[in-house]
């Protein structure tokens, strides 16, 4: 998995919602805590972004700085795709820790908002 090569391996998998439009949770990592959450739920979005006019978004925080990186990605997932329909892309050694974790999270039960929970989960459960 690319976090495994960068961050370590994965300590802890925590699950703090699962619904039909918004997943999240939080993963320890050997080195690094990530605090995940994804939907296609554009009134999740915060409102500076949609006021602008923007349809998704994008952002990571390392050590206190955000990086917003929603533009640019339209068309990642068919880039993609056809790279790997070329013969590049990862080979199953390299995608089955990623493969495993996210099977280990369909599985999961979400606890709640306990613990270490990003903050759109609140959004996402009318908090």
């Amino acid at each position: 998995m690319f976090t495994s090569l960068i961050f370590g391996p994965i300590e802890e998998n925590i699950v703090h919602l699962k619904q039909a439009d918004a997943n999240a949770g939080f993963m320890k990592l050997k080195n690094a805590r990530v605090k995940w959450f994804l939907s296609v739920n554009y009134d999740y979005i915060p409102k500076e972004i949609q006021e602008t006019g923007q349809r998704t978004f994008r952002s990571i925080t390392v050590d206190g700085d955000e990086f917003e990186f929603s533009e640019g990605f339209t068309d990642l997932h068919t880039k993609s795709y056809e790279h790997i329909l070329n013969g590049g892309g990862f080979g199953l050694d390299e995608a089955r820790n990623s493969i495993n974790i996210v099977s280990e999270i369909r599985k999961m039960n979400p606890i709640g908002l306990e613990g270490d929970y990003h903050p759109f989960c609140e959004k996402a459960l009318g908090k």
